[in-house]
């Protein structure tokens, strides 16, 4: 167990975007950045992905053709794991991860460990019994902080849904975060030997 308190979040010092706004206020931070490093942690077991067939296959119950599609993307992010090499940029991600797994942690999981293979982003995993004194009152929020000057709170639906985020430029909210970030990647275990052990031998999910 990570025995660190959450950091605050205050909305009120920060803006909020909506989807379309934060999507490319992302996009634009995210391109700019040289000889840097982001950190993402992922707390939630289920989301609604948008514009994803192979989200649509597992949806569907077509756990292999889920599969084969997210096999077809392994030359972008082989692509996109040479651009960040070029431009000495890491992504790092902490997944938290309950019991018993759901289908959509079960899928996401064989698409990050094909990133984490190819180079698209380090990824760790982080059981939530090891964040239960963290999550006393709250469970821990979606967060991404770029390059140590951005942080977005990615906000969801109770059912998943993708609303957008609330963006903070202040040092206390980015290092804060980012720092509790960095001890629970540095708890966690490397997706390949989790994914091997936990994820590899269960079978095909039923939606």
């Amino acid at each position: 167990m990570l025995d660190l308190d959450m950091p605050t979040i205050d909305p009120d010092r920060g803006e909020r975007l909506v989807s379309k706004d934060y999507k490319r206020d992302f996009r634009e931070r995210r391109a700019v950045i040289r000889n840097g490093a982001s950190w993402k942690l992922e707390r939630l077991q289920y989301f609604e992905e948008q514009n994803s067939s192979s989200r649509d296959a597992l949806t569907r119950g077509d756990w292999q053709e889920a599969l084969r599609l997210l096999a077809e993307r392994r030359d972008s992010w082989r692509a996109g794991a040479l651009e960040d090499k070029r431009s000495r940029y890491t992504f790092h991600r902490v997944r938290i991860v309950e019991y018993p797994i759901t289908p959509y942690v079960q899928w996401e999981m064989h698409s990050l460990v094909q990133q984490d293979e190819l180079g698209s982003g380090r990824v760790r995993v982080v059981t939530a019994d090891k964040v239960a004194h963290a999550e006393k009152s709250r469970q821990l929020p979606e967060i991404v902080v770029l390059d140590s000057r951005t942080l977005y709170n990615v906000i969801y639906s109770d059912s998943g849904v993708p609303m957008g985020s609330i963006r903070f430029t202040d040092e206390h909210h980015v290092h804060s975060w980012e720092q509790y970030i960095r001890s629970l990647y540095e708890i966690g275990e490397d997706i390949a030997t989790y994914f091997a052990r936990e994820i590899a031998p269960l079978p095909a999910p039923v939606p």
